[in-house]
């Protein structure tokens, strides 16, 4: 797949723009002329930096209002156009992007349009130009890549061609099985865009909630599927409107960008047989978190643990790192001088550092993360060390891959067992879910990181309130449910999620879920080993009540243990939080009855709860 961009999608200036493009690995670039007009430079410039960049200019774009334009208005969009092909020629660009006339004054006099064409057509020919129409969802008179391609093919020059954007095609809701209908040689670019599903106009939806594909909602592999299908072995270009990848770093969002058309042809690809890199990882489940923290928070958090029922069962045989665990689940206390936990320390403090995976097939992982660009960690490791697998997170924070099947050898040559460990105390039985936050330019990122490399699936985004602000959140997970994950961001600058990655320096694990079968015993033992949890207003109990036909019993004792309920179609979540540990994580116990969801009812609850502890010393 010969891979471009438009300039438009990333941030910065035109030179900046370039280099992150060049630097994350794509074939071409798209030249938006309001890039071109802010730069400093000539035509002839831009067309050098391309050069010694790599860079072939696959298009400059948008020629607009163009055809069905009324007497002297003609004459002058053709003026127009001889002017853009003289720039054109200077820059080096062999193909003109004309989008669908959206002017008042443009006539719907098909004669009309098709004679423009060809007279075009006839223009761009002596200049050595091809001309690609497009159909913008919002065009005054052609809205529809099935009526653009009919007046393309009613036009017939070999200058002129079409081009598909796959926003406007899924925005006007145009079925894909159209794209069969069309010449593939007469396709001259496809651009492609995902987004959320939203009920506005189209051209506010294009102009600010175009993502990356996989970012959003669209079938992008149906509609790349069907190229495909027909032949099309052309170019396929990002164009993508978006305020958030406005405000982010340029090189982060050209990475993406490449990232997810690596990850659009490996899905096609697959479809028809081939299979360009192994397949996403399936995760069988989290063998281990990891906490970096040093001498001081060390012997803090493990009390924190010891009252949430683990015991330390065992120490590092070369560095001063612990094993805790309570029932299925597995804690990692690195509080080491030197390596990546130290290193992670000094910048956030005690937090989680590194998150281990069980999965299928190690080095198929590491080979489908380095054919999506994402580095793999190494440092060395003492004589006789197990030397595990890893690649870095968005965040900073490593993954670990652990083959399923070999971690309790893996324990056991890496750990002493303590002789006088106590048993665990509690009632938990494994991970639940990990919660995740970053800045709010960086969520789609993050999505992109998980989605590319994990079979897992994205749930709906939703939103919640926070007293201070939204928070949006995207849940992802596997089918199993072996892997949950959220990922919250909000651009409010006061909300916890604000606070957190001021207090962490970073994005990173906020909160980690455990399950328990007995919600009740498990509240009921923690507060005897004197654990603070997160106090819940008596209003939402009585809301409850009115809520929900709960046994008064249980609604005492969900009262006096400050446990959170939610019940939907399946079954009932019942769930209570700790106080946060240096105001940076904290931990959540779950009880799930048949249900499947994260309780974002009780958010605006949990989130005001804890934002009364905005001043307070942290637990």
């Amino acid at each position: 797949m010969r891979t471009s961009i438009a300039t438009v999608s990333v941030s910065g200036s035109l030179d900046e723009k370039l280099d992150a493009i060049a630097q994350a690995g794509f074939w071409g670039v798209e030249i938006f002329e309001a890039d071109f007009l802010a730069y400093r430079g000539s035509p002839q410039d831009v067309a050098a930096r391309l050069r010694s960049l790599g860079l072939t200019c696959t298009c400059f774009q948008p020629f607009r209002d163009f055809e069905g334009m009324p007497g002297p208005l003609r004459a002058r969009t053709f003026d127009r156009m001889e002017r853009k092909f003289d720039l054109m020629q200077e820059l080096g660009a062999k193909a003109l992007l004309v989008c669908s006339n959206v002017s008042p004054a443009a006539l719907a006099d098909r004669a009309r349009i098709v004679a423009d064409f060809r007279e075009l057509g006839e223009r761009a020919a002596r200049r050595g130009i091809t001309v690609g129409y497009e159909a913008l969802a919002w065009g005054r008179h052609v809205n529809d890549h099935r009526d653009a391609w009919a007046i393309v093919r009613e036009v017939d020059h070999l200058a002129v061609g079409i081009i598909l954007d796959s926003f406007h095609s899924f925005a006007r809701r145009v079925p894909v099985e159209s794209i069969r209908d069309i010449d593939p040689a007469k396709i001259v670019l496809v651009q492609l865009a995902d987004a959320p599903q939203l009920h506005m106009d189209e051209l506010s939806w294009s102009r600010h909630f175009r993502t990356m594909p996989f970012q959003g909602d669209f079938p992008i592999t149906d509609y790349v599927g069907e190229l495909h299908d027909i032949g099309f072995r052309g170019v396929y270009s990002l164009e993508i409107f978006n305020d958030r990848f406005r405000a982010s770093p340029a090189a982060r969002i050209a990475l993406d960008g490449k990232r997810s058309l690596i990850l659009l042809e490996d899905e096609v690809e697959r479809r028809h047989g081939a299979t360009p890199m192994p397949p996403r990882s399936r995760v069988e489940g989290i063998e281990f978190i990891e906490f970096a923290a040093n001498d001081v928070e060390a012997p803090q958090l493990g009390r924190m643990l010891s009252t949430l029922g683990f015991a330390e069962v065992g120490r590092h045989k070369s560095k001063p790192v612990s094993r805790w665990k309570q029932g299925e689940i597995n804690i990692v206390v690195n509080r080491d001088g030197e390596g990546f936990a130290h290193a992670h320390d000094m910048v956030h403090g005690a937090s989680v550092c590194a998150i281990g995976l069980r999965v299928r097939d190690v080095p198929g992982a590491l080979k489908r993360a380095r054919a999506l660009q994402i580095p793999v960690f190494s440092q060395p490791t003492a004589p006789g060390d197990a030397e595990l697998a890893a690649i870095r997170g968005i965040g900073g924070s490593l993954l670990y891959f652990v083959e399923d099947g070999t971690t309790e050898a893996l324990w056991r040559s890496e750990f002493v067992p303590l002789e006088n460990a106590l048993p665990a105390a509690g009632c938990l039985g494994r991970f639940d879910h990990l919660a995740q936050v970053m800045q709010y330019d960086e969520m789609f990122s993050w999505l992109l990181f998980y989605v590319s490399l994990l079979d897992v699936e994205k749930k709906p985004m939703v939103e919640f309130a926070d007293p201070l602000g939204l928070v949006q959140s995207q849940a992802i997970e596997t089918g199993a449910r072996s892997l949950r994950m959220t990922l919250n961001a909000s651009a409010a600058n006061e909300t916890l999620s604000a606070r957190f990655l001021r207090a962490y320096t970073g994005a990173g694990v906020q909160y980690v879920a455990f399950q328990t079968d007995d919600v009740f015993r498990a509240a009921d033992a923690m507060r005897e080993r004197g654990i603070e949890l997160l106090g819940i207003p008596a209003n939402y109990y009585d809301d409850l009540s009115a809520r929900f036909d709960l046994p008064e019993e249980q609604l005492q004792r969900m009262r006096k243990a400050s446990i959170l309920y939610d019940r939907d179609e399946s079954g009932e979540y019942l769930h209570y939080y700790c106080r946060a540990f240096a105001k940076r994580f904290f931990f959540e116990i779950v009880e799930r009855r048949n249900y499947d969801g994260y309780g974002i009812a009780n958010e605006p609850v949990r989130l005001a709860s804890q934002a009364r502890f905005k001043t307070a010393p942290a637990a």
